[in-house]
């Protein structure tokens, strides 16, 4: 029960600790003053008191009414679920052995909770009985289909599960939650573990701000030189821009076989995977669905999974010949201008980059000049309070958060009212999970006792830290990554539902939920953007319209190779949770190689386990999922049309996508949310114009 078995409370007779700062729910988390020794104590504090409270609405004497059933246990699962949330983000962005410890010790008894919540006999009878009963007609559609959402999370929660399977059931979810973070920490400690130290001999063609990075990591460390790792602002420079060949091939082999049989023993996820493969496949047989793709899909947009491989071998299809042809000109160009006749994988960002400054005279690192992150983070503010009508304030003052990186805003209305609250953590750091994402804190609730809970979300980066007293630059794809996590805030923060099991991302199809993301990218492509989210570092000058325009014609710049690594990674995700019969290493490799030599025009080397590390799919709850990002960007495209036809600043428009979209959150199904902003479904045409994969460009 996903949503329900997130939000739920307490009922009197049990206490909570009062020194615990995991059970004061007055405000925000006080991050800072959570320690390893919280964890136990306020989590058996706060499951007991759920239980206590299930308990009490499952007794036969109990009507089966909103008021008397529902309410209570949001009430309840809510504030265990906002504790494991902040035990959660302080392990993926400040871990330390401690901390990891505490959390999986707690791990298996959090998801045995869930996992109960989600089978209880009681429950479902009581959300079954109110269904049927005259109250139900006299709930809001949105109530109406929180409990139809709800009875049918039950069946995919095992409910309806009898004897021996519905006990395996729950051994399947206890070892898949430990199996996952189990893969995370391999991850995150393969990533850590590994590091480059070279000398001056070594680091021509690396951009400045990424070379004193680098030297002032290897003085931390008590060493000459220079330290490159794995973490990704450390590690692209390197791919990108580094001439001295064999430092980027130590890099990209270090990279691409991190947690694998290939790397150090102990991070090696290739048996990890084959058993959460084969656990989802067995998970899926007891609901009586014939592979865990078809359980993944059922509470998502797309019908089955054969209609996402068609979907993603069509796009494919129309990919390829763009994909060929950006390939074919990188070879031309390696070999006429590079002297190289042939390109290994870590040659290619290297060659890419040197074929982008040729043929568009545009460097990526002229570019980063202009976006400095104080400018990048004022003209995101900009846009969003143009768009919407409200207001961004930074919070001052002691704020009790996990790491001093870490900022609090607050979102406001034209009234002066909270709407909202955000923490920015942009920076990365050991003891910080890659990549970025967007979480909640809480969720908008309106209470039953007519408090409103405003929303409060963590957005988290992992850009270049300031180095040399100058403030961080962002590459263009940095800056469309905080964006794009913004988008997921801003779908958080500014629903308008009052109910929270369906109040901003809450409820909203899996496949739809990159709709707001992905819509945001596109404002850093607009001129009208472009102007105040730049500023030159040193001299202060926003960026000249002749470079904007350089971007602008690179903006589809091998297009077509970079759309078949969505594809073909979101088929692989598909094909491994539909296809695969056998559940083991090789036969995942297997697999692997069979769908790249279908989809990729390009083959990397074979010693590449990128699958060892992808996350998304094994420890993020991506799985049979990852091709929602595709599947969203149709619905993206398409939305922001019609900002490209009445202006990308119309405060019109922003009005009615709030309405429509980002303020009905869950409340709907997705489709009609798209339906109400553009009055029609969607269309895959400004997808491919806007990736340049048109009659016209080919």
């Amino acid at each position: 029960m996903p949503r329900i078995a997130a939000s739920l409370t307490l009922t009197m007779t049990t206490s909570l600790p009062a020194d615990n700062p995991l059970c004061d729910f007055h405000d925000l988390p006080d991050y800072a003053a959570v320690r390893p020794e919280h964890v136990q104590p306020a989590l058996d504090a706060l499951i007991a008191a759920a239980e206590q409270t299930l308990e009490r609405i499952t007794d036969p004497n109990t009507p089966p009414t909103w008021d008397t059933v529902i309410e209570p246990l949001e009430r309840a699962t809510e504030r265990l679920g906002r504790a494991w949330g902040v035990v959660g983000h302080l392990n993926a962005v400040a871990d330390t052995p401690e901390l990891r410890a505490a959390y999986n010790a707690m791990l298996p008894r959090v998801t045995e909770f869930w996992t109960r919540l989600g089978q209880n006999e009681g429950l479902l009878r009581q959300y079954q009985a109110l269904q049927k009963s005259a109250d139900f007609a006299a709930l809001s559609p949105t109530r109406q289909r929180i409990i139809a959402h709800a009875l049918r999370d039950f069946r995919l929660s095992g409910a309806l599960l009898e004897g021996q399977a519905r006990t395996r059931y729950a051994e399947i979810q206890e070892r898949l939650a430990a199996l996952s973070q189990t893969f995370s920490e391999h991850v995150l400690d393969a990533t850590a573990a590994h590091a480059e130290y070279v000398g001056a001999d070594e680091v021509a063609g690396i951009p400045p701000d990424a070379l004193q990075a680098a030297r002032e990591a290897a003085q931390r460390d008590g060493r000459e030189g220079y330290k490159f790792t794995l973490h990704y602002p450390s590690y692209m420079p390197v791919l990108q821009h580094g001439e001295h060949r064999p430092l980027r091939e130590r890099l990209y082999r270090a990279y691409v076989t991190r947690a694998s049989e290939l790397g150090d023993a102990q991070f090696d996820n290739s048996a990890v995977m084959a058993e959460i493969l084969a656990l989802r496949d067995e998970e899926a047989h007891l609901l009586g669905y014939a592979n865990y793709a078809e359980v993944s899909l059922v509470p998502k947009m797309a019908d089955t999974p054969q209609q996402v491989m068609d979907f993603l071998r069509d796009l494919a299809a129309r990919a390829r010949p763009f994909a060929l042809r950006d390939l074919d000109t990188l070879r031309t160009f390696a070999r006429e201008q590079l002297g190289m006749a042939q390109l290994e994988a870590w040659d290619l960002s290297w060659a890419s980059e040197k074929l982008r400054q040729s043929h568009y005279a545009l460097s990526e690192q002229e570019v980063r000049q202009y976006f400095t992150l104080p400018t990048v983070l004022s003209g995101l503010f900009r846009v969003v309070e143009t768009l919407f009508g409200v207001r961004l304030h930074k919070v001052e003052g002691n704020i009790h958060a996990w790491h001093p990186d870490a900022e609090l805003y607050r979102i406001e209305n034209t009234s002066g009212q909270t709407v909202g609250q955000f923490y920015l953590d942009l920076y990365a750091r050991d003891g910080k999970r890659s990549g970025a994402w967007m979480d909640h804190v809480r969720s908008r609730w309106l209470r039953a006792d007519g408090t409103l809970q405003t929303p409060v979300a963590t957005l988290t980066c992992n850009f270049p830290s300031p180095v040399g007293g100058k403030p961080a630059l962002l590459s263009h794809d940095d800056v469309q990554t905080l964006f794009h996590e913004f988008g997921h805030g801003l779908h958080h923060m500014l629903t308008q539902v009052d109910d929270i099991a369906v109040s901003g991302i809450s409820g909203v199809e899996w496949d739809a939920v990159e709709l707001p993301s992905q819509l945001m990218e596109n404002f850093c492509w607009e001129w009208d953007v472009l102007r105040f989210l730049t500023r030159h570092v040193d001299s202060g000058e926003p960026m000249p319209r002749a470079l904007f325009d350089k971007m602008l014609a690179a903006k589809n710049f091998q297009s077509g190779m970079q759309t078949l690594r969505q594809v073909e990674f979101s088929l692989l995700d598909m094909r491994l949770h539909h296809d695969l019969k056998t559940f083991t290493p090789a036969a995942i490799e297997s697999l692997v190689d069979e769908n790249r030599r279908e989809i990729a025009v390009l083959q990397p080397p074979p010693f590449n386990r990128f699958v060892c590390s992808f996350s998304h799919i094994f420890a993020g709850g991506y799985a049979a999922g990852y091709y929602s990002y595709k599947w969203a960007e149709v619905l993206s495209a398409d939305a922001y049309e019609r900002f490209e036809e009445e202006g990308p600043l119309s405060p019109s428009v922003g009005q009615s996508y709030q309405q429509t979209i980002l303020a009905a959150g869950g409340s709907r199904d997705a489709m009609e949310s798209f339906k109400a902003f553009r009055g029609r479904e969607p269309r895959i045409d400004a997808l491919l114009r806007h990736g340049g994969m048109t009659a016209q460009a080919a």
